[in-house]
């Protein structure tokens, strides 16, 4: 049995949330200036000119790349011969995430009810996902998530019968109708199988994967490329502006599920998808 104590979690977290928030992860850069060079000038040239300099401001200065710093979603890949100490896990984590908003000087987004909407003040709760794993490692992600792009996400219960055009059509759609609201050049993530839930987190951890590499079946790594190939079609592109770059990469995650449904989640993620792990 390995012990970590609580507060080493609190430590990580906090200092977790300011990073993650000020330095635009590196694949995410790439892609933006693949996306630069693909591009015809005019507008959609020219913001995405000024989104890499926002970053590099943001890099240089430590300050944060969007000004909606998100809500705070982790991820937790948590060995069973792990006990912590001191204090609860979850405790700890919301610990860390209140003192890096607060010393990061990081905007706290969160309201403690849906409809009474009074703000928490210190940007928790935290949406904590936590997997239990053979051994006594802990991996810790953080995925900050802005709802300007959160907000055009979908899920939908389609029918087998429905089939692999049944998904792009709703992945394109969705797409389609969220037009500039996401901050495009978007990050798609997409889920399918498992239950309308399961469908939903998929989706979510589809974001965390590196925009560069596809699904390592090939069946879903081609219908990734279908799909971005046809996002960028859409002439969305940079700020809603028009543009060959409307999404940076769709990633796929997928889960068995039942004979009777075909369950897909689009998680939707701006052109600052956030993301860092950690390991203690």
């Amino acid at each position: 049995m390995r012990e970590i104590s609580a507060k080493k979690i609190t430590d990580l977290v906090a200092g977790m949330c300011i990073e993650s928030n000020c330095f635009l992860n590196e694949d995410i850069e790439a892609a933006l200036r693949a996306g630069l060079e693909n591009e015809d000038g005019g507008l959609a040239a020219d913001i995405l000119a000024d989104i890499l300099k926002n970053a590099d401001i943001a890099r240089r200065d430590a300050v944060p790349i969007c000004q909606d710093t998100g809500m705070a979603v982790f991820f937790l890949k948590l060995g069973q011969e792990v006990h912590i100490t001191d204090g609860g896990l979850y405790d700890a984590i919301n610990e860390g995430v209140r003192r890096g908003y607060e010393e990061g000087y990081l905007r706290k987004s969160v309201v403690g009810d849906p409809l009474r909407r009074k703000n928490t003040g210190d940007n928790t709760p935290a949406v904590i996902h936590t997997e239990i794993t053979d051994g006594d490692g802990f991996e810790i992600t953080i995925a900050p998530k802005g709802f300007g792009s959160e907000n055009m996400s979908a899920v939908k219960m389609l029918k087998p019968s429905d089939g692999v055009d049944g998904v792009i059509n709703f992945v394109t759609e969705t797409v389609r109708l969220g037009s500039g609201n996401p901050c495009p050049p978007i990050v798609v993530g997409v889920g399918i199988g498992g239950t309308m839930e399961k469908a939903a987190l998929l989706s979510k951890q589809a974001l965390l994967r590196d925009v560069r590499k596809h699904n390592p079946d090939e069946y879903y790594a081609e219908l990734e490329r279908t799909l971005l190939e046809k996002i960028n079609a859409l002439d969305i592109g940079p700020q809603g502006f028009g543009g060959k770059t409307t999404a940076l990469g769709v990633n796929i995650e997928t889960f068995p599920t039942h004979i009777a449904g075909l369950p897909v989640a689009v998680n939707i993620s701006c052109h600052v998808t956030r993301h860092l792990t950690n390991w203690l």
